[in-house]
């Protein structure tokens, strides 16, 4: 959508929690995530710690469970991209 989500890629992760999301997020399809009702969840999975690290027991198996497994993830509406919390990996 031409938009700016962030300066640049290491302004997603400075400060305790990664950068603030401002602005729509869309998916690959064109939809609005934050509004769109297909998105009840609105989780961006990112399987890091706080500070941008991988956190290797929070990714879903390498991102290749959908069972199980625990992966970290963000809610968009927080603002914050890596403020995540432990979801199991077959959540929607």
């Amino acid at each position: 959508q031409g938009q700016l989500l962030a300066k640049s890629w290491s302004s997603l992760f400075e400060g305790q929690s990664g950068a603030a999301l401002r602005g729509p997020i869309y998916s690959f399809n064109g939809r609005n995530v934050l509004t769109d009702p297909l998105w009840p969840r609105r989780l961006a999975w990112h399987g890091s710690t706080p500070r941008g690290g991988h956190a290797r027991r929070w990714d879903c198996q390498g991102w290749r469970s959908s069972g199980v497994a625990e992966g970290m993830a963000t809610a968009l509406g927080e603002g914050r991209l890596l403020a995540g919390q432990r979801h199991n990996c077959s959540t929607p």
